[in-house]
């Protein structure tokens, strides 16, 4: 990738972020941006740089999707794969992009000059097919622009010049420059309503930190990430824990298939973001945030940066902030490079660590050890913005809004089979009903509800609402038409999960594996009526089981389609008279038999 030394190159990358083995995320990525892999004599080298076993270099490397030991070609093309772009024509770009090139997926060009790959969702669900070409992102694709674009970059070499239109908004920013659209399609009171910026920390800073968050506890502000743990309970928990440090960390990792919101809320409501999380810092005593920046999102990074320039400039971050004697309080991004666990919490924080983003047993909670072992509060981009609002207008201005159990209004990322996908400001409360009509999706057959560990939902409960006590969701909302096989797309789920699963507990390792297999035999036809007390009680069990949030609702693609849509199964199980079962070959299973008296079974011979 460039002329400097190995040794040199590395040793510069590691002295940037201060020899500190704890930054082996960003030293990494930086190793591999540089030189186009992290090769073994570089882990060698990060090793000693940074004073740490070369395992835990190896681990990193290996766990992470955007790294790889070996030499990756000078532009990485990621398609993404996900359900949606499946949707819209994913199978024709790749035919092309593969046709255009001459290597397949996994491969890299003789040249060394392309490397094609496949990606799960890079949250451009509203503008699939959608490419990561090196950091630029690629939207709307068809057959005849995948191959335009192969023609350009051998003309040009610069994934910077495929940008021949800018999106709206910051999209269109020198700091951005992306063809990205933000598909804002309903703007509501909180979120997407005018914002004085500082105004809610100017208005915490002048309240005890207690008084703060007894204001978020009054908005009854939950947690936006799905779960929906009350906010000012999570923050009263952490200020109250003991420990040295305290630290704030913005879980920016929406890995979600289907969900895209926050690619909004980071180009269009930065400063929100920002402050709100400051006014975190000042509520929980913490001097230190952390914004985790998903992998896919790095195109946005040099923007984010200069917002938080901003706001130094206008002592909104730093030493004695907006005059406040001895609040001192900053924020770093620390970038992710694909991996969908990261979501998790206590994944999220191994990977600020510089570490695999395994997840940690809980008890303790974050709130009691976190990040490098201290208290440390984790909310999600959404709710840090509400906080910004709730400091800004009041907390019974926002109770008021939603419904009992969910005050305020929910983002929704819309995407599928409908004409106008996009992301939805709606009160809690609101009828799915309403959203598929605002959202344009004309006779839907199914909806899934909060990604692939939410909820597939049938026509017949299009009435239910979105809110914590009825449909709860991160904000993912697929809508799939009357044409389409539910049951490929709950076989690409399964299938979603076997790869993204950290590989730590069996009930997810093993347990998703066997749902995949158990899918894969209903679909050849092949199907028992054993077969579906065996996927109900399989996936019960990963529920209870399983260590961490994603192996609990991994099955919940199969447990939830197997409630709401018993008949996709039943129309593939069928009794079987034979004395074998379906999947069983005879033929197959006598054939060493065979070879060995030197003549063909006289009984199975027909079979």
């Amino acid at each position: 990738m460039n002329n400097i030394p190995l040794e040199q190159g590395v040793r510069e990358i590691c002295q940037a972020c201060g020899n500190d083995r704890t930054r082996l995320m960003d030293i990494c990525r930086a190793v591999q941006d540089r030189f186009g892999c992290v090769s073994g004599e570089a882990m060698d080298l990060i090793a000693r740089e940074c004073r740490c076993p070369r395992v835990e270099v190896e681990s990193v490397v290996s766990f992470y999707a955007f790294f790889s030991e070996k030499p990756k070609g000078k532009i990485v093309i990621r398609l993404c794969d996900d359900i949606v772009d499946r949707l819209h024509g994913y199978d024709r770009v790749a035919k092309a992009l593969t046709q255009e090139l001459g290597i397949g997926f996994g491969e890299t060009t003789s040249c060394g000059t392309f490397t094609l790959e496949h990606t799960p969702c890079i949250g451009m669900c509203d503008q699939a097919p959608a490419a990561m070409v090196n950091d630029v992102i690629v939207t709307k694709l068809n057959a005849s622009s995948a191959r335009d674009m192969i023609r350009q970059l051998r003309e040009h070499m610069d994934p910077h010049k495929l940008v021949t239109r800018l999106g709206d908004g910051h999209n269109g920013d020198d700091r951005i420059h992306a063809m990205v659209h933000n598909n804002i399609r309903k703007k509501g009171p909180v979120i997407f309503a005018p914002y004085e910026s500082s105004t809610g920390l100017k208005k915490a800073l002048a309240m005890t930190p207690a008084e703060v968050i007894r204001d978020v506890k009054t908005a009854r502000l939950r947690g936006r990430g799905g779960a929906g743990f009350p906010t000012g309970m999570k923050w009263e928990f952490t200020r109250a824990s003991q420990g040295q440090r305290k630290f704030v960390i913005c879980n920016g990792d929406e890995g979600e298939p289907g969900t895209f919101k926050d690619r909004v809320l980071f180009t269009e409501c930065a400063d929100m973001l920002f402050e709100g999380m400051t006014i975190g810092g000042y509520a929980i005593g913490a001097d230190t945030g952390i914004l985790y920046l998903r992998g896919e999102y790095a195109y946005l990074k040099a923007f984010l940066d200069s917002v938080l320039d901003e706001r130094r400039k206008q002592n909104l971050l730093g030493k004695n902030i907006c005059g406040k004697a001895g609040f001192n309080f900053d924020i770093r991004i620390q970038m992710g490079a694909g991996a969908y666990i990261c979501g998790e919490e206590t994944s999220l924080i191994s990977s600020c660590e510089g570490q695999r983003g395994d997840p940690k047993n809980r008890p303790p909670f974050p709130a009691q050890k976190g990040y490098l072992g201290h208290p440390t509060v984790v909310n999600n981009v959404e709710t840090f913005c509400c906080v910004s609002r709730i400091l800004e207008k009041g907390a019974g201005w926002f109770a008021e809004m939603g419904s009992k159990g969910s005050p305020g209004t929910k983002l929704l990322s819309v995407s599928g089979d409908c004409k106008a996908p996009g992301v939805f400001e709606v009160p809690f409360g609101t009828c799915l009903k309403d959203v598929l009509e605002m959202a344009k999706a004309e006779d839907p057959m199914a909806v899934q509800v909060g990604g692939p560990s939410g909820q597939l939902v049938p026509a017949k409960d299009f009435g239910r609402t979105i809110c914590y006590d009825d449909l709860a969701t991160g904000g993912a909302i697929i809508v799939f038409g009357k044409d389409r096989d539910l049951l490929d797309v709950i076989d690409y789920y399964v299938e979603f999960f076997v790869e993204e699963g950290c590989g730590y507990c069996t009930p997810c390792r093993v347990g998703n594996v066997l749902l995949k297999e158990r899918i894969a035999k209903l679909m050849q036809g092949k199907g028992e009526p054993g077969d579906l007390d065996y996927l109900k009680e399989l996936g019960e069990t990963m529920k209870t089981m399983s260590r961490c949030g994603l192996g609990q609702t991994a099955a919940n693609p199969v447990l939830t389609s197997l409630a709401n849509f018993p008949e996709l199964y039943q129309a593939k199980v069928r009794k079987h008279e034979a004395v074998f079962q379906p999947t069983f070959d005879i033929k197959a299973a006598v054939t060493d038999a065979e070879k060995l008296v030197g003549r063909k079974s006289v009984i199975f011979a027909g079979k």
